[in-house]
């Protein structure tokens, strides 16, 4: 006979606005960010009959406090009053997501992210938790500068990761920096999927003219200054237009205008709030992505152009280097280098596949495998069954009847 589903609970963050069929209500409120991996996650726990899933989301955005269902998966929306979360230390999140798993009754609970504390409340609750990490706040901090809001958050981080259950996290840079620095943590890396719609570009790339296409706010961590000075050193070389799909920070405009051309400012085009199909439209004519970061643990949108078969130009830095194979399906250089980046730029326009926004054949699939919907799930669901009671009360009590057992190996 099966056992019955694990129940698990996600919080307490999670773009309940962006599912096409959420209540109306809902679908009014402002959209933040997308948290695309979220959402590719749990279209695969949908159709997975051994876990029942249910998200807590809090949001001062929320008209009032609303549970609904969702293809089997239950919705706990709590309307929570501004500014209150960060000065009781998440406290108010810890009373709010304890009343309602107090009805839920989880045998796991999975806390999204250490930026708004939800590691911290995993912390307090008493339940076999797993814990992800989408940025790694503290090593950003001795990066690039941080305001104090997100100084805050990474002493909040710093203070609850080691008292985490299990850490799951990606790209080989972030897995070995948990453990240098967290020696006794077991953690674990589980690449987040790119939205299937990336894989399934129909590739038209912009013939003659080369359209390089940047996603994410082009603010200093992300090296927006780097990659603007860099694109205005070779404006006379290379016929290009420079796609923007994210916000141009106001401290990099005031600091990179009054050093770059007007005429590179007349090949920036920049759009704002795209949803994923949408972007993935841009990828279809981009003749290669650029990142110039000079921190990041694994960027969404790296992967998303890696999926979708685009050449990108990145930066070696961070988990970056997990996904763009210099020569095979991308070009690598020093983070915070504008020469180096430049260097980079005319390496791409002579390679014989990047200048057409080909990328070789075999690595586009070897990514694809490697950043699968499939992969993710079996390898959270593994996790989580690796932590839960059993119905008798221990710990790691083995997977439901029919799914396959779990591996028990840390990422090499």
């Amino acid at each position: 006979m099966s056992a019955r589903p694990l129940t698990v609970a996600w919080f307490s963050f999670f773009p309940v606005e962006w599912l096409p069929d959420a209540p109306e209500e809902v679908r009014r409120s402002s959209r933040l960010h997308p948290a695309s991996w979220q959402r590719v996650l749990l279209d695969q726990f949908i159709n997975d009959p051994s876990l029942r899933l249910h998200i807590v989301v809090l949001r001062k955005q929320f008209e009032r406090n609303l549970t609904f269902e969702r293809n089997g998966v239950t919705f706990h929306l709590v309307k929570v009053p501004g500014g209150m979360r960060t000065t009781t230390l998440f406290w108010l999140d810890t009373l709010l997501i304890r009343r309602i798993l107090k009805r839920v009754k989880p045998d796991v609970v999975h806390a999204w992210g250490t930026e708004q504390g939800a590691a911290l409340v995993a912390n307090r609750l008493g339940y076999p938790n797993v814990v992800t990490v989408q940025g790694l706040i503290s090593w950003y901090e001795k990066v690039t500068p941080q305001p104090w809001q997100v100084r805050l958050a990474g002493v909040i981080e710093r203070y609850s990761l080691p008292r985490a259950q299990v850490v799951t996290t990606e790209a080989k840079f972030s897995v070995g920096w948990l453990r240098t620095h967290y020696p006794q943590l077991r953690v674990e890396q589980i690449e987040h999927a790119p939205d299937p719609v990336f894989r399934s570009v129909p590739r038209q790339p912009q013939a003659g003219r080369l359209r390089f296409l940047f996603v994410g706010a082009l603010d200093y961590r992300k090296g927006g200054d780097v990659l603007l000075q860099a694109l205005d050193a070779v404006r006379t070389e290379l016929d290009f237009e420079i796609i923007v799909v994210g916000k141009l920070a106001d401290d990099i405009a005031a600091r990179v205008k009054s050093k770059t051309s007007a005429e590179l400012w007349q090949r920036v085009v920049l759009k704002q709030n795209l949803t994923h199909f949408q972007v993935a439209e841009e990828l279809r004519t981009a003749t290669m992505a650029i990142c110039a970061s000079r921190a990041d643990v694994s960027p969404n949108a790296v992967k998303e152009a890696v999926v979708a078969g685009v050449p990108v130009v990145g930066s070696a830095v961070g988990g970056i280097p997990d996904y763009v194979l210099p020569g095979q399906n991308g070009i690598l250089f020093a983070p915070n280098d504008v020469s180096a980046l430049v260097a980079a730029l005319r390496a791409a326009r002579q390679h014989p596949l990047f200048s057409q926004g080909k990328v070789e054949p075999a690595v586009l699939a070897q990514m694809r495998a490697y950043l699968s919907p499939e992969l993710m799930a079996r390898r959270f669901s593994e996790t989580y069954f690796s932590i839960a009671p059993d119905r008798s009360g221990s710990i790691g009590g083995g997977r439901a009847e029919g799914q396959s057992e779990v591996a028990g190996k840390r990422a090499s």
